[in-house]
């Protein structure tokens, strides 16, 4: 605990049997909860986990022992229909089986029937942090590329500060541009910057970092199963987080790489698949948010400048082809018009994304 706060750390797991152990043995002592959810590994992951349960790093703590659930009174009728949502929305998680018998354990063994994914997995952790009423859920992953003596660091702002959503960021240590790989540095920074417009979170940086940490107003505040299953899954939390408006803030962390990881991501096959992902999640963030929650003048600006962007690009193309390729003079109108249009659709976008920025500057806590 810290400052009498729980805190569970949710370790997702995919053929991990070589680096699980050592994340086990070096969590700190303040963490309640290491809840493994093993994607369904074909490797002795689930046996390595299984035999630290009864080892030293287990202990009872009293303060979380039952599954939490609330009572019903006169004025609790909203509560208890959420609640009833969620127990019916347990079936869209990836199934699972919970090894431990008795939940009281420091360890928690979360097994999944069939592989769902890393985002499926941190779903699962989650859902059971949140079924347990846990004030802090971090994650951290099971291949030992996070330093377990920055996980305080982590925690501290949602513990302390209220901040709903912590990120630890690789980026702007001055390490960064010497110990990241040179493809990845260059798809963390693409990505991050497609995720900023996403998102809203217009500050973030490192937006592909699994080390993070979330709050219980944070995690009560989406539903988990919808969580991106893949490695798109922190650039979908951003989304699903800004839309619930929830607090975020960065933190420095150092980039660990080579200590005997082995990378399951394909740069070329991720980042077509995020950016496809991104761009479905910007347009629903701009339909919930700006819409049908609370109607803003930048949701009618984004949307003037990608119709006139419309309109624009075939007459641009016509002219192009026009004046280089065949070689025929068009008229001053058709150039006329070409420019009102490019032109206006810029400045609305200009606008529109000014208008986000300001909105969405309250959200980002950088001190």
């Amino acid at each position: 605990m810290i400052n009498n706060k729980s805190i569970a750390v949710v370790v997702p797991s995919y053929n991990e049997e070589k680096q699980i152990g050592m994340v086990i043995e070096s969590m700190p002592d303040f963490v309640d909860r290491i809840i493994i959810v093993n994607d369904c590994s074909s490797d002795r992951t689930s046996e390595v986990v299984l035999s630290d349960l009864n080892s030293q790093f287990n202990y009872t703590n009293e303060i979380i022992n039952t599954k939490f659930t609330i009572k019903r009174t006169r004025f609790n009728n909203a509560e208890m229909v959420a609640q009833e949502q969620q127990e019916k929305e347990l079936s869209y998680f990836t199934e699972s089986q919970v090894i431990n018998s008795t939940e009281q354990d420091r360890i928690i063994l979360i097994n999944h029937l069939k592989n769902g994914g890393v985002g499926a997995a941190i779903a699962s952790g989650y859902n059971w942090a949140k079924d347990h009423n846990i004030d802090c859920t971090a994650v951290m992953a099971g291949d030992g590329q996070m330093d377990p003596d920055e996980l305080e660091d982590i925690c501290l702002p949602v513990v302390n500060n209220n901040i709903d959503y912590v990120k630890g960021n690789r980026l702007i240590h001055r390490s960064a541009l010497l110990v990241i790989p040179k493809i990845r540095f260059l798809g963390n920074s693409v990505l991050s910057i497609l995720t900023k417009i996403a998102s809203g979170y217009w500050h973030v940086s490192d937006t592909q970092t699994g080390y993070t940490a979330i709050s219980k107003r944070g995690i009560n505040s989406i539903r988990l199963h919808e969580i991106y299953n893949s490695y798109g899954m922190p650039n979908d939390m951003l989304v699903k987080l800004n839309i619930a408006m929830c607090t975020l803030k960065e933190v420095e962390i150092k980039p660990i790489y080579n200590v005997g990881e082995q990378s399951k991501m394909k740069i070329s096959k991720v980042i077509p698949t995020i950016s496809l992902l991104l761009l479905r999640s910007f347009f629903k963030r701009l339909y919930f948010k700006y819409l049908f929650r609370d109607f803003h003048p930048l949701f009618l600006l984004y949307h003037l400048a990608f119709i006139l962007t419309l309109f624009a690009a075939p007459l641009g193309i016509d002219l192009f082809f026009s004046m280089f390729i065949e070689g025929i003079s068009f008229t001053d109108q058709k150039l006329l018009i070409f420019s009102f249009l490019l032109i206006t659709a810029f400045q609305s976008l200009l606008f529109a994304m000014w208008m986000d920025i300001q909105d969405n500057e309250r959200l980002y806590k950088s001190e």
